[in-house]
């Protein structure tokens, strides 16, 4: 049966029809959150925009949610952290509401200089009042952009395009990039005491609340204009308000708000403010845009395919994910192998890459591995709660890149510590997809990593591998595949034994091959 999604917010009609091309699709708008929670409890994926919270106890809830698709930017609504801890994908469509909101920042910024909305109701009132409404010019002012992402970005580009010089605050920015755009590079500090004009386009965490407060305005020139089409709370209204009062701030305007709608906010009678309800992504391109883009995100998550705009994970484009597919299945189960190996509590693991594989997305190499690892120890993991559960057990996580390696063009190396000791295991990928574990430990093999394996170091003498086989060919058990690796040449030293069989093997059986002379240990592994 098709996976169940519930659209709690407005989403378009091309957005819905995208969803029911792969998914049960149930639209309720406007839920309390009672009647929210219930819902939860049987869906496998929701899409919401900024009003429904989806708080800790609402995700607990949902027992089977999957996946969180917000239709839009901001994800302040979402627990990211709760839904992480369960292995929630959150999504969201970041690019395709950009240029309406970078449009809607130009729009206010010019309504302020040249007090549009206030010469409009002027005439509306019929007075006409040329004196009274005396703009700026923005040809030749410094524009200050708190947040160079993708809509500063794009607000920057504009903003040149009127002859104004840009400073933008960026900590995440390197000034190369900066360069690139022909913006000089600031602290906060600089950035508002430099600006005429000031406009906001940084998310709302913890750390930028009340980024622009009383500190803020009282280093910023006396006459400056602040924009704010990022999200409520960026700037601190009350001290806002109090510096549009002492004439420290000319004007300002908000499509954002602390608390939404703001009805009993300071700056709704104040006259030199420009106030909006929230309309950043309001047009229609980017409300089909949005939902469109969601809704596919949502149904390839669904579908275990590579989504682009992950919050929580590591993400590819759909076209590198097919050149890395072979490399990404390799690497989980090199985990799940060393993983079955160990023989005592895991403290730390280790993923390198080396040669050709170094120059691949290691990051998201390294997650599929961190799952293969974790799968056989606890239950419910997977690509976006890996790391989550590592950290939760205290399990040291680290991943190493080197370009110059042996006999191979490139090598993937999973190595677990644990009190006892190490185990590593290596592949590498031939051709496309010829994927294959090439050593376990110092021991060289090729190796297909596939189905049920046995793993069985021992003394390199006769009558050791026959034996182990006859007592699988007693208990009727297909070998599909054997490989024997040592370290170096010399007989007589340890070696290991790897045979790929088409079905389980009993405890009873792996007893009886445990007992025959020269086998050291027996290990049946499951990838």
């Amino acid at each position: 049966m098709p996976p169940k999604v519930l659209v709690a917010e407005e989403m378009s009609e091309e957005g819905i029809q995208v969803l029911r091309q792969g998914a049960r699709v149930e639209v309720a708008l406007g839920l309390k959150p009672e009647e929210l929670r219930k819902r939860m409890g049987g869906v496998e994926a929701i899409v919401v925009r900024s009003q429904v919270k989806l708080d800790r106890p609402m995700l607990e809830a949902a027992r089977g949610l999957r996946v969180i698709g917000r239709a839009g930017v901001g994800i302040d609504n979402i627990d990211v952290e709760a839904a992480t801890e369960r292995g929630i994908i959150v999504l969201n469509a970041p690019e395709e509401s950009t240029i309406s909101a970078a449009e809607h920042t130009l729009a206010l910024l010019l309504s302020l200089a040249r007090q549009v909305p206030q010469a409009d109701a002027s005439m509306r009132e019929g007075k006409w009042e040329r004196r009274r409404f005396l703009g700026t010019q923005l040809h030749g002012k410094t524009l200050g952009i708190i947040g160079l992402g993708r809509v500063g970005s794009e607000v920057a580009r504009r903003a040149q395009a009127f002859g104004m010089q840009v400073a933008a605050y960026d900590p995440y920015l390197t000034p190369e990039r900066a360069k690139e755009f022909g913006i000089t590079l600031a602290t906060l500090d600089e950035v508002v005491s430099r600006a005429d004009f000031l406009t906001c386009h940084t998310p709302l965490t913890p750390d930028t609340r009340h980024l622009i407060g009383p500190a803020q305005f009282r280093k910023m020139k006396k006459g400056v204009h602040v924009i704010n089409v990022s999200r409520g709370g960026v700037i601190d209204e009350e001290a806002l308000a109090q510096a549009l009062r002492e004439g420290k701030v000319a004007g300002a305007a908000l499509d954002v708000f602390e608390t939404e709608p703001p009805r009993d906010s300071p700056l709704r009678g104040m006259d030199n403010v420009v106030l909006t309800p929230h309309l950043g992504a309001s047009t229609h391109e980017a409300q089909v845009n949005v939902s469109v883009a969601i809704a596919q995100q949502v149904i390839a998550a669904l579908r275990g395919e590579p989504v682009k705009n992950a919050i929580n994970m590591v993400t590819l484009r759909p076209e590198a994910y097919e050149v890395l597919k072979p490399h990404l299945r390799l690497a989980e189960k090199l985990g799940r192998l060393a993983s079955q190996l160990l023989d005592s509590p895991l403290q730390a693991v280790e993923v390198a890459f080396h040669g050709d594989m170094a120059e691949r997305d290691t990051e998201v190499l390294a997650t599929f591995a961190l799952k293969g690892v974790l799968e056989p120890i606890v239950t419910d993991v997977n690509y976006v709660n890996a790391p989550v559960i590592a950290r939760q057990r205290s399990i040291q996580v680290s991943k190493i890149k080197t370009w110059a390696i042996e006999n191979f063009t490139s090598l993937m190396v999973v190595r677990l510590r644990s009190k006892k000791g190490e185990k590593s295991v290596a592949g590498t990928v031939f051709g496309k997809d010829d994927a294959r574990i090439v050593k376990i430990d110092d021991y060289r093999i090729n190796a297909v990593p596939s189905g049920h394996m046995l793993v069985c170091p021992h003394i390199d003498k006769p009558r050791v591998i026959g034996p182990a086989t006859m007592v699988l060919g007693e208990a009727s058990i297909n070998i599909a595949g054997m490989q024997v690796g040592r370290i170096g040449d010399k007989p007589g030293s340890q070696a290991v034994m790897v045979l790929n069989v088409d079905s389980p093997v009993g405890e009873d059986i792996l007893r009886k091959i445990k007992k025959i002379d020269g086998i050291l240990d027996v290990k049946l592994v499951a990838l």
